[in-house]
């Protein structure tokens, strides 16, 4: 989940765990309404979801063995069990030398590793991460998400991650839901909303990351094209070049094409390449043109110029 400070998106994940309580709605988990479970219902469920937070939230005067232990402590796990959990956790994280260390000894992205076993500990289906890493440096933030990525392919969890980072969407995440001021307005795959956003805080988001934006001088040279012409902006995946769709339709069509703009991103695994591309020609040309992107099975819409 994706928006601007303000939007909703701490609240919204806060409602997933009951901290907050909708004034209208529902809110379903596991296919439970948690609005109408009793006390005992809701510290069960609850079990079953972990939470990252921003600041690590870790016990400073406890080890890193009893802060990752803390909630197996609550839950009656026996000190055997619980020894072989926290070493398991430790392991997983790359922290088994840190058993005994305390979180003023540790850099932060070793502090969110911690914070990351702390919420495995009980087995979570769900994994709530509330801007886990924005306090990080770049590098960090790489590696955290690595993590992450890891214990959804691996642990098969699913996780909710609460961002206002566009490389943290598109490195690891499958689904977004855009927010803003309030409302979700906008969901769908990452290579969709990405790709194609339909909303104006979603083109602001993706906007940052691809650019399809002409440049001014680009544009007053478009207007001062005598020719007949057309502006489309086309999308490419999975496509090594862009040169042989171009090239085949300047080889089997009377068009000229002068491309404006184009940019390459890899989003979940996938390439994703956008051009804006003038076509130059007859309308009846350009027409055919574009059928045949069509059958090439690439995605085009025409762009208005502002």
């Amino acid at each position: 989940m994706i928006g601007y400070s303000g939007a909703g998106k701490s609240t919204l994940i806060r409602m997933v765990n009951a901290l907050e309580t909708p004034t209208s709605g529902n809110v379903w988990v596991e296919e439970k309404d948690i609005g109408t479970l009793n006390q005992k219902e809701l510290r069960n469920l609850r079990k079953g979801i972990g939470m990252i937070f921003q600041q690590f939230n870790l016990l400073e005067s406890k080890t890193i063995y009893d802060n990752v232990a803390i909630a197996l402590k609550l839950n009656g796990v026996s000190k055997k069990d619980m020894e072989k959990r926290v070493t398991e956790l430790l392991d997983f994280v790359e922290l088994s030398d840190k058993k005994y260390s305390y979180p003023g000894q540790l850099s932060g992205g070793q502090k969110q590793r911690v914070g990351i076993a702390r919420a495995l500990a009980n087995n979570p289906s769900i994994l709530l991460c509330d801007e886990a890493t924005s306090a990080l440096d770049p590098k960090t933030t790489d590696s955290i998400l690595e993590l992450l990525k890891k214990i959804n392919e691996m642990l098969h969890i699913t996780i909710v991650i609460i961002t206002h980072e566009m490389n943290v969407i598109q490195k690891i995440c499958n689904k977004v839901a855009v927010m803003d001021y309030g409302q979700v307005v906008e969901t769908g795959s990452v290579i969709q909303v990405f790709s194609n956003p339909q909303s104006d805080i979603a083109r602001r988001f993706v906007g940052n990351l691809i650019r399809d934006v002409i440049p001014e001088p680009l544009v007053e040279s478009i207007r001062r094209e005598t020719r007949n012409s057309r502006l489309l902006r086309i999308k490419l995946e999975n496509t090594d070049s862009t040169e042989p769709l171009l090239w085949e339709i300047n080889r089997r069509f009377e068009v000229e094409t002068n491309i404006l703009y184009s940019t390459i991103n890899v989003i979940q695994g996938i390439v994703v390449g956008i051009m804006l591309v003038l076509f130059i020609g007859t309308d009846e040309e350009i027409e055919k043109a574009e059928q045949y992107i069509l059958e090439s099975k690439e995605e085009y819409r025409e762009v208005t110029l502002p």
